[in-house]
């Protein structure tokens, strides 16, 4: 039988016990892009996904450290040229190079992250752009190939710890002579070009009262650091000891072109599921809201880009009244509009759910919005990712919705939503 690679293939079916019953599978958690609603544009295939769920694989994967020693040549080396043979080679100089090798962990399973569709990488990764993503090409892509990789401990599952850098085809891992590297006592480790960034929440991140925490970069050898002066400069940071590659819930992953959320499978039950986010907006379809000008009922839809309705609600940004489309109060030159509520001009955009259950924070009602996109969710929900710094660029950061990535604007980036509903 000729082996599929279209990415399908899955190495984490359910298993069977003796008699041929399939046991459920045991989820470690979950990694969730960033700028995405549940879905991507062109549709969730194989290992291209807006989110990639990692499940106990049937035997481990997982790989460590075994030994490792200076060769002159790494190209023509044993270690590198055996494709059975996993190893990482941190190269000196034009004719000294260090090979580490690694060798099976019977305790872990690997997972690998990536821009590559070749077979080892298992969620294939490309570069997030802002708003809406039909059409949206990438002309030169940051993110590495073979960005990290996420070994979990099959015996302790909430201990999952990121690494920089992921094995190639060839079960190897290069660090070529400009990449920054160092060596502590017989040790050696390295970053990679521009780096795997990681945020840990202060807090719970499910309960509602977690704050964004510091942004760190992870090592190849999975030691954390304080960030360099720039995404690819050539010295590394501040070793931080009092923190670890291990994942919370809540971790974000920056890829340099995209950002991950980790959620363990503990807290994911803790979470709304996508029943009950839309359970949150037949509620408030069923206060039948109406439009103050046209006296039409507003629908909220259950689904993303189904085009414009003529129930469909929007939100006045600057105030947050909710009403449908309408030319009252249009400024033809600026395309503000006053509200025929309170007078305030201002923007007006297409209210829609955000429908991705792991970004939120809390179960409750959709009563706020991200400015400007206008996606709904939760006060405490609005509330975290306004004040979350994500990385932009070479060394900025900015406030983005988790829904679509846009950048957030005005004083808080999000918006109290006022309906005129209820009125039986």
């Amino acid at each position: 039988m000729v082996k599929r690679t279209d990415g399908s293939e899955s190495p984490t079916l359910a298993e069977s016990d003796a008699d041929g019953h399939e046991k459920p599978r045991v989820k470690y958690g979950e990694l969730v892009i960033l700028g995405y609603n549940g879905y991507l544009p062109q549709g969730d295939r194989g290992r291209r996904r807006s989110k990639f769920v990692l499940y106990k694989r049937n035997e481990p994967s997982g790989v460590k450290r075994s030994k490792h020693y200076i060769v002159q040549s790494p190209q023509t080396s044993k270690a590198i040229l055996d494709a059975n043979q996993h190893s990482i080679s941190y190269t000196l100089s034009r004719n000294q190079a260090v090979i580490v090798e690694y060798k099976e962990d019977s305790e872990t399973d690997m997972f690998q992250v990536g821009r590559s569709s070749e077979s080892p990488i298992d969620f294939v990764v490309m570069d997030t752009l802002p708003g809406d993503k039909k059409d949206a090409k990438v002309m030169q892509s940051t993110i590495s190939r073979f960005a990290c990789r996420i070994l979990v401990n099959r015996c302790e599952p909430t201990k999952a710890r990121i690494y920089a850098a992921g094995f190639d085809s060839s079960r190897n891992i290069f660090l070529g002579e400009k990449a920054t590297k160092w060596q502590d006592n017989v040790e050696i480790d390295g970053l990679t070009t521009n780096g795997v960034l990681i945020m840990h929440p202060k807090g719970q991140f499910c309960g509602g009262n977690a704050k964004c925490g510091l942004w760190r970069e992870c090592s190849v050898g999975g030691d954390v650091f304080s960030l360099r002066e720039s995404r690819s400069a050539q010295q590394k940071g501040q070793p931080i000891y009092d923190e670890s590659n291990v994942l919370q819930d809540g971790t974000l992953i920056d890829l340099c072109g995209a950002t991950l959320l980790w959620r363990s499978a503990e807290g994911l039950q803790h979470s709304p599921t996508k029943r009950d986010l839309e359970k949150l907006i037949d509620e408030i379809n069923a206060g039948r809201p109406q439009c103050p000008v046209g006296l039409n009922t507003l629908v909220i839809p259950r689904k993303v880009n189904i085009g414009d309705q003529i129930n469909q609600p929007y939100v006045y940004l600057n105030c947050g009244h909710v009403q449908g489309h309408h030319d009252w109060g249009q400024d033809k030159s600026t395309g503000a509009r006053r509200c025929p509520m309170c007078l305030e001009v201002g923007p007006v955009v297409t209210l829609c759910m955000g429908l991705e259950p792991a970004f939120y924070v809390d179960i409750g009602p959709p009563t706020f919005a991200f400015n400007p996109c206008g996606h709904m969710a939760t006060e405490k929900t609005v509330k975290y990712w306004a004040n979350v710094d994500i990385p932009h660029g070479t060394n900025g950061f900015q406030a983005v919705c988790p829904f679509c990535a846009t950048p957030l604007d005005g004083n808080s980036g999000y918006i109290k939503l006022i309906f005129q509903d209820n009125l039986d």
